[in-house]
């Protein structure tokens, strides 16, 4: 079977190209740059961007199924920037899947699609997306998984995972960030609430996608439906914090911020950073604020029952991969 994975020079998408290699599957890439792990892995790549359909289209060619993981991700930017590749990306992948008579469609949503600033505890799929939202990344990311949702039909079956900050080796984003602003002093709790958050290990999420994925197809129990996936170990945030931080050899946080404060904050800087027309990121945003004094952890049952998802690494086993890797990189 030839599976196409857009992004799959990502965190995530690398993970699940190297899974889906190690199940026998033929697999391509489709992204901005070519990658020259892939290549030494045999993976056959297309340079391109998922808001050209031109592009899309030849990387879907001759597919059997799709894993679209490709996404601008962050908490900062312009609507366009993001509505651009998350939204119009991911038309253009449903469109060449039905002209390339691809019938098999995964994709790569976010819990975030469901956050409305609240406690997120032990919730399931049936929440409704909420009224509004505090940034332009989850915003657009629930368009585009309403419209892979909405595209599961006779002729292509669809299914949207949501993993929830995935972290381990070779993660470009969330560790980097945690380590950075730790080493900077820059990290403060905010609240006093001990938030339980679920995160989940990189190699969970891809396990994740495959075992979608093989469950897929027109009519089955998973095709038009979404699904949350995490490690099922809700930790307290900072706790979880402090052990990727040791994993570095940075120091714990220890000052605590108000969670009206760390609001009143953001959104005074968002106001600052849009007039002045700064581009870099604020060191806090409404959002921000909001993820990091909110519970977040799901129900699971949905993902096990439907598609035998088990988290076999846990986080404990996780950190001592990622400590592991830090000293080799170091």
């Amino acid at each position: 079977m030839k599976v196409l994975v857009t992004g799959g020079g990502g965190f995530l998408g690398k993970a699940i190209v190297k899974l889906l290699l190690a199940h026998g599957y033929e697999v391509r890439s489709l992204s901005r740059s070519i990658y020259p792990e892939l290549t030494l892995l045999g993976v056959e790549q297309f340079g391109g961007d998922l808001g050209d359909i031109t592009a899309a289209i030849k990387a879907v060619d001759d597919c059997d199924m799709v894993y679209h993981v490709a996404a601008k991700a962050g908490i900062w930017g312009s609507y366009n920037d993001f509505y651009q590749p998350n939204v119009i990306g991911t038309q253009n992948i449903i469109q060449a899947c039905r002209k390339c008579k691809v019938s098999r469609l995964v994709y790569t949503s976010s819990p975030s699609v469901i956050f409305d600033g609240s406690d997120m505890e032990g919730i399931d799929e049936s929440i409704p997306y909420p009224d509004h939202y505090l940034s332009y990344y989850p915003q657009t990311k629930a368009l585009a998984e309403q419209l892979v949702l909405a595209a599961n039909d006779g002729d292509l079956a669809t299914v949207s995972l949501r993993p929830h900050l995935i972290w381990g080796p070779e993660d470009n984003h969330l560790v980097p960030r945690i380590l950075a602003r730790g080493r900077a002093g820059a990290l403060r709790k905010i609240g006093n609430r001990p938030c339980l958050v679920d995160t989940v290990y990189i190699d969970n999420a891809a396990a994740a996608h495959v075992q979608a994925g093989e469950k897929l197809k027109i009519g089955s129990v998973v095709a038009g439906k979404s699904y949350f996936v995490a490690n099922d170990e809700p930790l307290p945030l900072w706790e979880l914090v402090n052990r990727i931080l040791a994993a570095g050899n940075v120091a714990p946080v220890t000052k605590t911020i108000s969670p009206k404060v760390a609001y009143a904050a953001g959104m005074v800087m968002e106001l600052v950073y849009r007039g002045l027309k700064i581009t870099t990121e604020p060191r806090m945003t409404r959002f921000v604020a909001k993820e990091l004094s909110t519970a977040h952890w799901f129900d699971l049952t949905a993902a096990k029952r439907d598609f035998g998802y088990n988290p076999e690494i846990t986080v404990a086993a996780g950190l001592v991969r990622l400590q592991e890797w830090l000293q080799a990189e170091n």
